[in-house]
């Protein structure tokens, strides 16, 4: 049914969003404009906080601030937009989710995992600052994104909990690291197994995002829209996954901002390991139309539906 009401005649898909708010700009127009706008507080933020120089805060403030998409912080200010909070109560989640974003790819980086050289179109930083200094930064930027979570002032202190819990329970060992637990171990004997190191890897800092967004609006969050979110958060992070491993393939390094190939290089299982380009490619459409499906019933929910097709067209 779901494919039915989506595809045309021609076969090409097609995304119906509900008109319930008038939105002038593009998907690409507010995903800039809510990068710059995080982008500025995590800069004050870090300034205030360490306005003395060291070589780990500078560390830090290379591996966070001057790059990347900020799709996790978009989502948290998008949910919080769309359960009807404000911008005000959501930045601070939305910092947060970024400095533990930054520490991962610090983290991932590194010789003992991905060892690449390259992110966001800059050297490494264990690259730039030695092995050490970007060890010591990813993990004081993880610290860091649970002070900007605990001294959120804009939301109650019950939303202060439930966002602090949620950050801990979907970054930590039983999510985003399980996942690059079981990445390194390249054990995946199907797609079915590689999903489940998706679900960890990616998607669950994804759902972290959604559901900061979704306290920072609501204090008493229910079962229903927790469920819907999670789903949603699912299958974006899935989408996402492939879609990067479709372009670590397809992909060049000047474009990526990041060394293409390493999946090859580094023997890693991908989601080319079980099917061709062309599966691949249907599966994270099919994802995206659940994601659409299951968040459209939302008042306000068109960027989010946007997001998800954004998504699919990313060059890097």
């Amino acid at each position: 049914m779901m494919e039915d009401k989506n595809i045309n005649e021609g076969g090409q898909m097609v995304f119906e969003q509900p008109e319930t708010v008038a939105y002038s700009e593009s998907i690409t127009d507010v995903i800039k404009r809510d990068a710059a706008l995080v982008e500025a507080e995590l800069e004050r933020y870090l300034a205030e906080e360490y306005a003395g120089k060291n070589e780990t805060t500078e560390a830090m403030k290379y591996a966070v601030l001057g790059g990347g998409k900020r799709v996790r912080a978009f989502l948290v200010l998008e949910f919080c937009r769309m359960f009807g909070g404000s911008v005000e109560a959501a930045l601070p989640f939305a910092c947060a989710i970024e400095c533990v974003h930054a520490s991962s790819l610090v983290h991932d980086d590194m010789p003992c995992m991905d060892d690449d050289v390259l992110r966001r179109g800059k050297p490494s930083c264990h690259v730039k600052f030695g092995e050490a200094e970007a060890l010591l930064a990813g993990d004081a930027l993880l610290t860091f994104a649970f002070e900007l979570c605990a001294s959120n002032k804009y939301v109650s202190h019950k939303a202060v909990r439930y966002a602090v819990a949620t950050l801990a329970h979907e970054s930590g060992v039983m999510g985003m690291m399980e996942g690059q637990t079981l990445d390194l171990k390249n054990e995946a004997a199907s797609y079915s197994d590689l999903k489940k190191i998706f679900l960890r890897k990616t998607s669950c800092l994804i759902k972290a995002a959604c559901l900061l967004g979704y306290f920072a609006a609501v204090d008493n969050p229910s079962s229903r829209d927790k469920e819907n979110i999670g789903k949603y958060a699912d299958a974006i992070g899935l989408a996402f996954q492939i879609h990067d491993d479709i372009l670590d393939v397809k992909g060049d390094t000047a474009t990526l901002g990041k060394t293409a190939g390493t999946d090859e290089k580094n023997n890693r299982k991908t989601v080319l390991s079980f099917m061709s380009m062309n599966e691949a490619e249907d599966e994270e459409a099919l994802l995206t139309l659940l994601a659409v499906e299951v968040i459209s019933g939302y008042e306000n929910s068109k960027n989010l539906c946007d997001l998800a097709v954004w998504l699919l067209a990313r060059k890097k």
